[in-house]
């Protein structure tokens, strides 16, 4: 159980923050910026629920939960010592139930025949910029992922990359189940 009693240490007075084993880093360090971006992404999903329909709620709700396991899954990196505490980390059933939302969400959407712009409903704009917001992060991921002495689980590359095409979904579905996407039309305004 997290418990916050003061909510300024000034321990990152000089641009290092502390990750989940204790070791500081610089707060400009790639894994801070991925779990940053992670953070992210789960407040711009925060806006996406102002408005969402009961079933988006749900699942957005879940979802939020699941990003802060994600974030503390970065901020406490795998390593070969054992920690003093059990480590939180994405799950595969985690990415297991993203794909079984997609699917779900999918099965009653317009078919596709253009790329969609990222524009509609309000709900749909906004799960599109969580959408774009949560490629960052999964760019941050996996770089972070191919440095030397640096770990990323798969599981959490596989739920970022879900997360994307979760939210892709969502927005197509909060524009009136596909029927209200802007499409894209290409040249257009030549």
């Amino acid at each position: 159980m997290v418990r916050l009693t003061k909510i300024y240490t000034r321990t990152g007075d000089k641009g290092t923050t502390a990750l989940g084993s204790g070791e500081r880093r610089l707060k400009s360090d790639l894994r801070i910026e991925a779990y940053g971006t992670v953070d992210e992404a789960n407040s711009l999903i925060g806006v996406a629920r102002l408005d969402a329909s009961p079933e988006l709620d749900a699942s957005l709700s879940r979802i939020q939960n699941d990003l802060f396991d994600l974030g503390a899954d970065l901020a406490t990196p795998e390593t070969d010592e054992p920690l003093p505490f059990e480590r939180l980390a994405i799950v595969p059933a985690q990415v297991d139930w993203l794909e079984r939302e997609i699917d779900r969400l999918n099965a009653d959407l317009q078919p596709l025949n253009s790329f969609v712009l990222p524009a509609g409903a309000a709900t749909s704009s906004r799960l599109h910029v969580a959408r774009t917001v949560a490629r960052r992060a999964e760019r941050h991921m996996v770089e972070l992922s191919r440095r030397e002495g640096e770990r990323v689980s798969n599981a959490a590359l596989k739920y970022v990359n879900r997360l994307s095409d979760y939210l892709f979904v969502a927005a197509r579905h909060a524009n009136d189940g596909g029927r209200g996407d802007v499409l894209w039309v290409p040249g257009a305004n030549r």
